[in-house]
């Protein structure tokens, strides 16, 4: 992680992560310019580059970032003795949740990374690419899958479930109605929903 950039005021140090993660994830690594994510964080071109050095610098910085911080809060959230797979779910959103309260495009910026393909960037973030899946998939497998109808498939209902929280929170950007407490809200009503049809 970048030293020089934690000596910053954190007013000053989320200005500039949260511009950098609403440019990336809307235009992607290709498209991100760096004179459109100075002006929305409202430094100068020389700064930036002081503490990043480069796009790529700012990009892998990013990233890393973004997985440590989201790894953080849902980890923390999540109850190591939790059973119920619905549960589950909603502690993880709702660590999330506390994220994007700070950081609103972060989880729009990991998607967007998990379909790059530039090569530079790609390369940058193999390391952690899968942290977060591998952590969310270990948190998933505490739940106690006999709470299930005989007839659901587990992984398919997972998939559902995934598709329904990426769906959401596109429509509420796409929209411009996104607040991650309303998110959260909104969300819970379908792992509800979808509790009372699975289980037993």
């Amino acid at each position: 992680m970048n030293e020089k950039f934690f000596d910053l005021k954190k007013e000053k140090q989320d200005r500039m992560i949260n511009a950098a993660l609403k440019v990336f994830s809307t235009g992607g690594y290709k498209h991100a310019s760096t004179d459109d994510i100075v002006n929305e964080a409202g430094i100068s071109k020389g700064l930036l580059f002081h503490y990043f050095g480069s796009k790529l610098g700012l990009y892998s910085f990013l990233y890393d970032y973004s997985v440590r911080f989201m790894k953080l809060e849902i980890t923390g959230s999540v109850s190591s003795t939790e059973q119920d797979y619905f549960e589950i779910r909603r502690q993880m959103e709702y660590g999330k949740m506390q994220v994007l309260k700070n950081y609103p495009y972060m989880q729009q910026f990991l998607d967007r990374c998990r379909f790059e393909d530039v090569s530079e960037a790609l390369v940058s973030i193999e390391r952690q690419k899968n942290v977060l899946t591998d952590i969310q998939a270990v948190l998933k497998n505490q739940s106690n899958r006999s709470l299930f109808k005989e007839e659901v498939d587990y992984e398919k209902l997972d998939q559902i479930l995934t598709y329904t929280v990426d769906g959401l929170m596109d429509a509420r950007f796409q929209d411009g109605s996104f607040q991650p407490e309303l998110l959260y809200n909104e969300t819970c009503s379908y792992f509800d929903m979808m509790k009372k049809l699975t289980y037993r």
